[in-house]
């Protein structure tokens, strides 16, 4: 039977979710095509009428998880309203340590991708971009005034920074985790504007 024009849209939608989802919890390199597939409700078979590669499928879920990242940013559904600390409190929260699968993408992939083709690198770069004039724009006290991209950046690293740093000492050092945590989250209240 003939998949209609919207069930196709439908489909590669479900696709780019689920490879979001699973390249944030497990890296690029580290699923298949096979389990996007499966995790997308759909066979594996399907995969090369919607995409040319895996780093096509890469490129593109890259960009979209950057797309809705960015746009809980820009309205606000963060919960943060124009309160950096409060918007630093969500970042490096226990949740979003635990929950790489549908956390910020720019901590979720910065190690994997200089390891990827061309197109997945550059679909991050313009992501971070994004993120950092987003940031920029949604905190306008932060740094004196709206667009100064400096002061966003710093902070950006330091959100990005202590997550990554809060997941990788986990497993085996807790406390160490939640200690990176809380100082990174306290020192972020402490800038002028927050």
């Amino acid at each position: 039977m003939k998949v209609t024009r919207e069930q196709a849209a439908a489909n590669r939608a479900a696709i780019v979710k689920a490879a979001g989802r699973l390249f944030r919890e497990r890296g690029f390199d580290g699923v298949g095509v096979a389990e996007i597939m499966k995790a997308a409700g759909l066979t594996h078979g399907g995969f090369y009428g919607h995409f040319a590669s895996k780093d096509a499928l890469a490129a593109e879920a890259c960009g979209k998880v950057f797309d809705d990242t960015i746009e809980r940013l820009e309205t606000g559904r963060d919960q943060a309203g124009q309160d950096l600390g409060r918007y630093a409190g969500n970042y490096l929260s226990e949740v979003h340590r635990t929950r790489r699968d549908v956390g910020c993408p720019i901590a979720a992939l910065a190690t994997d991708v200089p390891r990827q083709e061309a197109g997945v690198q550059a679909s991050y770069a313009q992501g971070v971009d994004r993120f950092i004039d987003t940031l920029a724009a949604r905190f306008p006290a932060l740094a004196g005034g709206e667009g100064d991209r400096s002061r966003a950046i710093l902070v950006m690293s330091a959100l990005v920074g202590g997550l990554a740093l809060a997941r990788a000492t986990e497993a085996s050092d807790r406390a160490l985790s939640d200690e990176i945590l809380t100082a990174v989250r306290e020192e972020i209240t402490r800038l002028p504007g927050s």
